[in-house]
């Protein structure tokens, strides 16, 4: 057993805790899901796999676990830049720019690297959930006066993810969050009338 290093066991779990969820975060990130084992954890922490099996019982415990301390992290940079910001033109121009910023932070890729993983239902749902947290276009939109802020934000939200995996290929992150924001205050920020004509 792990000496313990810590006031109270309670505050050693809570070390142990972390340290696991640090260790599957570079195994996740760097191999993918695939790499994240419980032997390599094991190995990475030097916890017994039968702690480790303390806290988290399968790897999809894990995946959401990460998720449910990362996820709420990102949506409050979003929130403090579009706060920081002034006029919703700004704010939505923030709110772009503060997704693809955390996009380029690699804490904050575990989301995007579970994408295609072979999850279980009940961990992919868990995980949908969690993307509650994060903030929306739509109130922005709204007092853009876009006529359907829901599905604009939602289309919005596309185009950000669509500008993850064009610099996930190479593209430089300056140029792709000028465009998308360009695009998106073009494309958005001005919207036509259900008869086609701009506003």
């Amino acid at each position: 057993m792990p000496k313990i290093n810590a006031a109270t066991v309670a505050d050693h779990r809570a070390q142990q805790r972390d340290a696991l969820l640090g260790a599957a975060r570079s195994l996740l990130l760097d191999g993918g899901y695939a790499a994240l084992t419980f032997p390599a954890l094991a190995e990475q922490t030097g916890l017994a796999r039968t702690t480790i099996y303390t806290y988290f019982a399968t790897k999809d415990d894990i995946a959401v676990a990460l998720c449910e301390v990362e996820l709420p992290l990102v949506a409050a940079e979003i929130t403090k830049a579009v706060q920081q910001a002034k006029g919703p033109h700004d704010q939505l121009a923030a709110f772009i720019r503060a997704q693809l910023r955390a996009a380029q932070q690699r804490r904050n890729r575990i989301a995007h690297t579970l994408a295609n993983a072979p999850l279980s239902d009940r961990a992919r749902q868990r995980i949908i959930e969690l993307h509650h947290v994060m903030p929306s276009a739509a109130p922005l939109l709204a007092q853009l006066d876009h006529p359907h802020p829901a599905l604009a934000a939602t289309l919005l939200q596309g185009l950000i993810n669509t500008a993850v995996t064009a610099m996930d290929a190479g593209e430089p992150p300056r140029r792709i969050i000028q465009t998308t924001v360009t695009a998106a205050l073009n494309g958005f920020g001005h919207h036509p009338d259900e008869t086609g004509t701009p506003h």
